[in-house]
């Protein structure tokens, strides 16, 4: 059996835990994993590029566990009311390839992305940063404030969007998540950096855009690149990277979909797993900027899954489900439609219902 988890299954577990907990294990778990980067068989993203959006599919494997994720990416989704970004994904056994674990990721990609950003800025940040502007203010927004409030000690935090709801929105539920954390709204971008010591860039436009420009830019500012995921779509002038330390994940994809694609072939970036492994510097002086030049990476949904199987395991929450035929004769695969033949067709006809597992409703008692 397989164990499924769907979005009210996930929502209940954050609750219970809750997020700031939640994403500070997460992004630990993803730390361990980039710390045994050469374990895992990498490969970048294989993109279906459209003229309304991107669908991705992220695989990553190591030894032991294999798992991918499906991901799209249409920003003019919420027009109609979907979600720009959604998203599944499963984990395997390698020695078998037997599912153990389906689950949603569109929830789970926004935390473990909020959990990335912060873990990065862990060790590319000044010591100290207290101050972070956090520009589009969109799905992904509260997840970054609450991480960077969570892992760094973030204490105010300045919002600017060009959608006045969005901020509106993003500061309502931050009053209820994080009430230690002193939120203020922008005129305008300009006015949202200045005299931060971070600055999140979180947009979902699909163009060449500019977000932040070079006179924008302050000495040892840390930037956490976000929205610039896909070619055609980016966030910083490239002056902006041409001055600054840029890190990013995995390099042969960010080439392609991060920020430095706007750069020479040969401009100069340093991998993440290389600072976290103390074998580069992150940040060379205080005075620096940095940028992470984040697009995502399937080995931190690796991280995610693999981490979740362990929480629903722990907490008995998800549905297992018989995604796969039952052990039996494998060469009669056949016989699969022949069985309960007598029987009148259900949604879950005897034997094969899926079985919710009791821990889910003590979660939900609890959130």
């Amino acid at each position: 059996m397989t164990r499924f988890i769907d979005v009210p299954q996930l929502a209940a577990l954050v609750r219970a835990i809750g997020p700031g907990r939640f994403m500070t294990e997460l992004a630990d778990a993803i730390q361990a994993d980039y710390l045994r980067w050469n374990d895992f068989d990498k490969t970048p993203r294989v993109a279906a590029h459209s003229a309304r959006g991107v669908i991705e599919l992220m695989p990553v494997a190591d030894r032991v566990r294999y798992t991918f994720k499906y991901v799209n990416g249409h920003p003019s989704n919420t027009a109609t009311g979907l979600p720009t970004v959604m998203a599944f994904g499963a984990l395997a056994d390698v020695d078998t390839g037997y599912p153990r674990l389906l689950s949603e990721l569109t929830l789970m990609t926004a935390l473990r992305t909020a959990a990335t950003s912060a873990m990065a800025a862990r060790i590319l940040a000044r010591h100290g940063s207290r101050r972070m502007a956090l520009i589009g203010n969109g799905a992904q927004s509260e997840f970054q404030a609450i991480a960077f409030h969570t892992l760094l000690g973030i204490k105010e935090v300045r919002l600017y969007d060009i959608d006045p709801a969005a901020t509106a929105k993003l500061r309502r539920n931050l009053a209820q998540a994080a009430p230690g954390l002193a939120v203020s709204c922008a005129a305008s971008t300009a006015q949202a950096v200045r005299g931060a010591d971070i600055v999140t860039t979180v947009t979902a436009d699909k163009a060449y855009a500019t977000i932040l420009t070079p006179e924008m830019m302050e000495p040892g500012m840390h930037i956490n690149a976000v929205g610039g995921d896909c070619p055609g779509k980016t966030e910083l002038h490239a002056d902006i990277l041409g001055a600054a330390r840029v890190v990013v994940e995995y390099e042969p994809q960010s080439r392609i979909e991060g920020e430095i694609q706007q750069m020479p072939a040969d401009f100069p970036v340093v991998e993440l797993w290389r600072v976290l492994d103390g074998s580069v510097a992150g940040r060379e002086s205080d005075g620096q900027v940095t940028v992470f030049d984040s697009v995502g990476f399937a080995l931190e949904d690796y991280s995610a899954l693999c981490y979740l199987d362990r929480l629903a395991q722990a907490h008995g929450i998800g549905t297992l489900v018989q995604l796969v035929p039952p052990a039996g004769d494998p060469k009669n695969l056949f016989g699969v439609t022949l069985a309960n033949t007598n029987s009148t067709m259900h949604p879950n006809p005897a034997g094969q219902a899926p079985v919710a597992l009791s821990g889910q409703q003590r979660l939900s008692a609890a959130a």
